[in-house]
């Protein structure tokens, strides 16, 4: 049996996504923590890994994948009895890819990584407005690609979903989201909670991002 190792911490809605897919394909893996606050990643042993000094990486028998999207493709495509997660159809997979590429160079970029960066790691106390303005506009992009399907690229289960509900779940840390206003995103979000392996995977790292970004009482410009 190959040997599977993760590198990473809950709270990153990356790594997330990662330990979604490493659920849903019922993959056995060592899960080693990454002191982020502590500068783990900047280690020369670490650095060996990923020389973007980033998280989540994949390690399989000494070869090593980072970015959350490379890894999640990866791993569908080598275990996974199906093409579900990832369709093999061209125009199908596209969509995913859209996805896939609107939750890195969007959610993550504008959203999460835009505001926690400076407000977690260098103590910025006030957020320009224009990043609480970009949160709603995720929202309604998210809200605009659920529109008539039940999941994020279509009427199935996808890495999609992964990937974009471990961001969109923690976007809650900086925007509250109207549950009324964006209830196609609501009844998403519920339905994955259905799955057996979420609250392991995705919610209990949520929450932990959750909690941390609230007790910096960080505000936006007005």
């Amino acid at each position: 049996m190959v040997k599977l190792t993760l590198y990473g911490l809950d709270p990153s809605p990356p790594v997330r996504a990662v330990r979604l897919t490493l659920a849903a394909l019922n993959l056995p893996y060592e899960y080693v923590n990454i002191n982020i606050v502590g500068r783990e990643q900047l280690s020369a042993a670490y650095l060996e890994k990923n020389p973007q000094h980033t998280v989540p990486t994949l390690e399989e028998d000494g070869h090593f994948i980072w970015d959350s999207h490379a890894i999640i493709a990866y791993l569908v495509s080598k275990y996974a009895p199906s093409d579900d997660l990832y369709p093999k159809d061209l125009l199908q997979r596209a969509i995913v890819d859209q996805r896939l590429h609107f939750d890195t160079g969007v959610v993550f970029a504008n959203g999460i990584r835009s505001i926690s960066k400076p407000v977690i790691f260098f103590g910025q106390t006030t957020v320009p407005r224009e990043r609480y303005d970009a949160i709603i506009e995720i929202y309604d992009f998210v809200e605009t690609f659920l529109g008539g399907h039940d999941y994020i690229a279509g009427d199935h289960l996808t890495i999609a979903d992964f990937s974009l509900v471990s961001s969109v779940s923690s976007l809650v840390a900086f925007v509250d989201m109207d549950p009324v206003k964006y209830s196609r995103i609501s009844a998403w979000i519920k339905r994955l909670e259905q799955l057996p392996y979420y609250e392991e995977a995705n919610a209990k790292g949520a929450r932990q991002l959750v909690a941390i970004v609230k007790k910096t009482n960080f505000t936006f410009e007005s």
